[in-house]
């Protein structure tokens, strides 16, 4: 359950940046939020015979997204600390959407970020033969019957908070004429959507759950698994309770909008004679982030209207693509584990996950320089031909990182914006007369350039100072300015995405409004052209590097012409902590 829907919106409890005050939002880490306090409580007092199990159990039509990744730390990581385990389980009852790519995704997706399933997978489709017999039981037992109303009619009827529910005219059938019926719709003799079995609760309870639930459906649809051995399929209410008994999953995590559901997931069980005790259903708040949608039906949207270029499209909170962007799967986990579990549904700022990816990456990520926007310098007193190769530090984070030689000439490229003809207030780069020191090499003063028919500058030539190698000079003479810079002769060239919140506003979709609304028209600007170190050309598929000055950068899985930036410099995180301080 705790894979289900989340909803485009944050709820009104939703508090934005609450993970700064864990206290104030019942945020807790791991190891002393409530749900880790109950099932250790639970298995020192000998409940379920002392064991934990969990599962963690998607629906397989669509990818895994960050908010999955929340649940899976939880289901994975509370069997771990209490010696248990947690199964993986695909809730495949709807076979109108569900594809084995989706089963291929989520368990590649799984084993990058770094949890192990107890066993080979589930799924509940195998248990589609001990669901049918159950089904057959209520009917027996008078506490399920099959309605030949249409699903429009079924949820008029059920009525609403406030408002009674209607009996339907079927629901006093004899059970043997329900058990016929019922087994005539397993055979196939009716039309799709022309019956359903339904329990037999209470149509006035104030639950809306408990309102005769539907438990099967008639779908002519062929199943992914199963192909055509069925024309009726259970739906996910019925299914998902008893495929946790049927495993002997001990506590049944859930996000809070499934609350509501738990009446009825006790329901059933406590109808059928079951192979282990009853699972407990515990909710939790999801994960909701802002600038971002984490409802799998818009997902699926975005995908297939062409707004993104797939589920694994880097501006996708998707793992997949996720990990194509370059975020570490170790940075995801320790995000999951700072914001905690909680009882409320808050809505985190997505600075603080760039964070956590920052920081990590910081430590790890190579330096390289690269030149997105290049414009060429020209040295003048260079001597012809000669190239030298200055030594540059890998990354200044990590000693053991050791140095690099990058090569050095008279013809350069530096970012168009590092000069300006007339340079601003406190602009300290490069432009006519000023010196400034260029990273590992030499320093160099711009002393004319060459411009277009419409006066835009096209080159700028400078001259160097031989006694200034390695960023130092005899004199002791200070520059405010360093910049970075290519060399011409030796640079690769590649293609570069830069990415800005694929949703404008912070919580898409408030105020009822369809959240792809709020798309941002400019999430991604592609620089063809751009100059890169000669030692980029090297660099394994997903390797994150640090573009000198510019941000991490990660290297295309599938394309090696083609980077993404990861996160930039900048810490926004500790930026937007100040002026809430304020």
């Amino acid at each position: 359950m705790n894979s289900g829907p989340n909803t485009t919106n944050p709820s009104p409890a939703t508090s934005i940046g609450t993970q700064s005050d864990p206290d104030s939002s019942n945020e807790a880490s791991a190891g002393t939020d409530f749900i880790r306090a109950k099932a250790a409580q639970d298995t020192e007092s000998g409940k379920f015979g002392g064991r934990v199990q969990t599962r963690f159990p998607p629906e397989p039509n669509g990818y895994l997204h960050i908010g999955h990744a929340k649940a899976i730390a939880l289901d994975f990581g509370l069997a771990e600390e209490l010696g248990g385990k947690c199964n993986l389980r695909f809730d495949d009852t709807n076979p109108e959407t569900e594809e084995q790519h989706f089963i291929d995704g989520i368990q590649a997706d799984l084993e990058w970020l770094g949890f192990k399933p107890a066993g080979e997978p589930k799924y509940a489709s195998d248990y589609f033969d001990q669901l049918y017999t159950w089904a057959e039981q209520l009917i027996e037992a008078g506490k399920a019957y099959v309605d030949d109303q249409d699903a429009e009619t079924i949820s008029e009827q059920r009525g609403g908070f406030g408002k009674p529910g209607i009996e339907s005219p079927f629901r006093n059938r004899e059970s043997e004429e329900n058990l016929r019926l019922f087994r005539a719709m397993k055979s196939g003799e009716f039309e799709d959507g022309s019956r359903v079995l339904r329990a037999k609760i209470d149509m006035q309870n104030d639950n809306m759950q408990l309102r005769d639930p539907v438990m099967y459906r008639i779908k002519r649809a062929k199943h992914y698994r199963t192909e055509d051995s069925w024309v009726i399929y259970p739906t996910y209410d019925w299914a998902h309770g008893q495929s946790d008994a049927i495993e002997g999953v001990t506590h049944s995590l859930c996000s809070l909008e499934f609350s509501d559901h738990r009446a009825l997931y006790d329901w059933f069980l406590e109808q059928l004679d079951l192979p282990f005790e009853k699972p407990e259903q515990t909710e939790f708040a999801r994960l909701s982030l802002t600038h971002t949608v984490l409802s799998k039906r818009k997902l699926a949207e975005l995908v297939e209207l062409g707004h993104v270029d797939g589920w694994d499209d880097p501006r996708m909170p998707t793992l997949r693509g996720l990990r194509r962007r370059g975020y570490p799967a170790s940075s995801i986990r320790a995000f999951v584990d700072k914001i905690g579990v909680a009882r409320t549904n808050s809505l985190h700022d997505i600075e603080l996950l760039e964070s956590f990816v920052r920081t990590e990456l910081n430590q790890q990520a190579l330096r390289r320089m690269a030149v997105l926007r290049p414009i060429k310098v020209t040295i003048t007193n260079w001597p012809d031909d000669k190239v030298v190769e200055v030594e540059a530090k890998n990354n200044p984070e990590d000693e053991a990182a050791g140095m690099r030689r990058v090569p050095f000439s008279g013809e350069l490229w530096i970012e168009q914006d590092d000069f300006k003809m007339e340079p601003p207030p406190k602009y300290y780069r490069l432009s006519p007369g000023r010196e400034v020191r260029l990273r590992a090499g030499y320093y160099i003063t711009a002393t004319d350039v060459a411009t277009d028919a419409s006066g835009n500058v096209t080159e700028i030539f400078c001259t160097y100072d031989p006694e200034s190698e390695g960023g130092s000079t005899p004199d002791g003479r200070k520059v405010k300015a360093t910049i970075h810079w290519v060399s011409a002769s030796h640079a690769i060239t590649r293609s570069v995405n830069l990415y800005e919140r694929l949703f404008v506003p912070g919580a898409p979709g408030e105020g009822g409004v369809d959240p792809l609304t709020n798309l941002n028209p400019n999430s991604r600007e592609t620089l063809v052209g751009c100059k890169l170190e000669p030692a980029l050309a090297d660099v394994a598929p997903g390797q994150v590097v640090q573009f000198e000055r510019l941000g991490y950068f990660a290297a295309d899985l599938d394309d090696p012409e083609v980077f993404h930036r990861t996160v930039g410099l900048r810490d926004e995180w500790a930026n937007i902590q100040k002026r809430r301080q304020k």
